[in-house]
């Protein structure tokens, strides 16, 4: 093992990318048509960016500004409703959360009147509010600005939204307020369009007032509450029973099959992360843990692997000579060739999701970041995340099916 890995390692990862970005948008037309395609699919998508706030990127940042009206302001003689509404009708999705006026300082009222000298706090994406219209006079009102706003992670569970676009969210009342700024589906950031479809298992990250984001998120699911601490009475309780349930042989023809107990426990790892895609509330695993286990925790394997196979490891290499290497470079090649022909030609996918398929089916990251750079386009992501899922599962469980074939 410590042979193969070391060997093919370099290419089944460089090599991946390259194969995926380079020669497969050859395969589906050629790279200009298929960076046309992407273009042509963002904009059907809402990608051009201007029928909603929210489809913009998420490295823009959402702002917080005061303006002192005018006679001749757009605001002045409004109410803050009809403001709201003037704004969004012109694509600008902008909200205005405070108001001082003569009464003193006050959070917005939808009914409330906007007159000459009152000073507003407007909220949205940066570009809308710049884009907005003439208020008045920005001033740097450090009292009514002064108020807390939070960034929470929303969990997507609640049936009513599931399946409904991001340009149908945001127009919904219980959004109002809310500036979604990422959405990332099985830990893959995804990009931000109008058309986007919510799936169950998203997760938005929002910014607002408390008051707007405790409501938008007992619409959507649950508020994932940061937390550095892992639920290791949960983790635990997986692990036990899954290796006890892979532990179980059953004899087929005098030979005892069992998933064995990294087997099981991977079963029991997808039965409870299912539970925990239903109710949130459990099981949590803060991402650095996770990548701890994922990177650590694979190359302390390897390495103790190579370190007991260390006397075999130069013999070995002799013998087998640089044919392992040319086949690592097959066993890289060919199944990514034969996933963007199969994208192409039999299942018709689109070419951006065709190879981001592919490179979630070959579960590298790499390549699906050589490919979003060599298409110009964050649509891969989209084939990306449920074939990663399916394949890193298949590749354990099927490898414990080869060797009891081989076997």
């Amino acid at each position: 093992m410590p042979v193969c890995y070391a060997v093919t390692y370099i290419f089944g990862t460089a090599g991946s990318a390259w194969i995926l970005s380079s020669i497969g948008p050859r395969l589906l037309g050629g790279l200009a048509r298929v960076k046309e395609q992407c273009k042509e699919l963002e904009k059907k998508m809402g990608g051009n960016f201007s029928e909603d706030p929210t489809s913009r990127s998420a490295y823009i940042t959402t702002t917080f500004r005061a303006y002192k009206l005018s006679a001749n302001s757009i605001a002045t003689g409004k109410t803050v409703q009809d403001l709201e509404a003037q704004m969004l009708s012109q694509k600008h999705r902008i909200f205005i959360e405070r108001i001082r006026n003569s009464n003193g300082i006050s959070d917005a009222d939808p009914d409330t009147v906007l007159q000459q000298d009152d000073v507003i706090v407007i909220s949205g994406k940066r570009d809308m509010v710049l884009d907005a219209g003439t208020f008045g006079t920005e001033v740097a009102d450090a009292e009514l600005l002064d108020f807390p706003i939070e960034t929470v992670s929303i969990f997507i569970t609640r049936k009513e939204v599931i399946g409904k676009s991001l340009l149908q969210l945001v127009q919904e009342q219980y959004t109002h307020g809310v500036i979604v700024q990422k959405i990332t589906r099985g830990g893959i950031k995804l990009p931000l369009f109008a058309n986007s479809v919510i799936h169950e298992g998203d997760t938005f990250e929002v910014l607002g007032l408390k008051r707007d984001v405790e409501r938008a998120a007992s619409h959507l699911g649950y508020s994932m509450v940061p937390t550095e601490k892992t639920d290791v009475v949960f983790v635990g309780l997986g692990v036990v029973l899954g290796g006890l349930f892979g532990a179980l042989a059953l004899p087929i023809g005098g030979v005892p099959l069992s998933l064995s107990t990294s087997g099981g426990v991977l079963i029991a790892g997808l039965v409870f992360g299912w539970l925990r895609s239903k109710h949130p509330v459990f099981g949590n695993f803060p991402e650095p843990a996770i990548w701890v286990f994922n990177n650590i925790g694979l190359n302390t394997f390897i390495a103790v692997v190579g370190i007991s196979s260390g006397p075999s490891f130069v013999k070995g290499l002799e013998q087998v000579g640089p044919i392992l290497f040319v086949v690592g470079v097959a066993a890289t090649t060919i199944p990514l060739l034969l996933g963007v022909l199969l994208g192409r030609y039999i299942f018709k996918f689109h070419p951006a999701l065709t190879l981001g398929c592919t490179a979630g089916a070959r579960t590298t990251t790499a390549a699906l970041s050589a490919i979003e750079d060599s298409l110009e386009s964050k649509l891969p992501s989209l084939g990306y995340t449920v074939t990663y899922a399916v394949g890193n599962t298949l590749l354990i469980i099927w490898g414990i099916v080869i060797v009891l074939l081989m076997k």
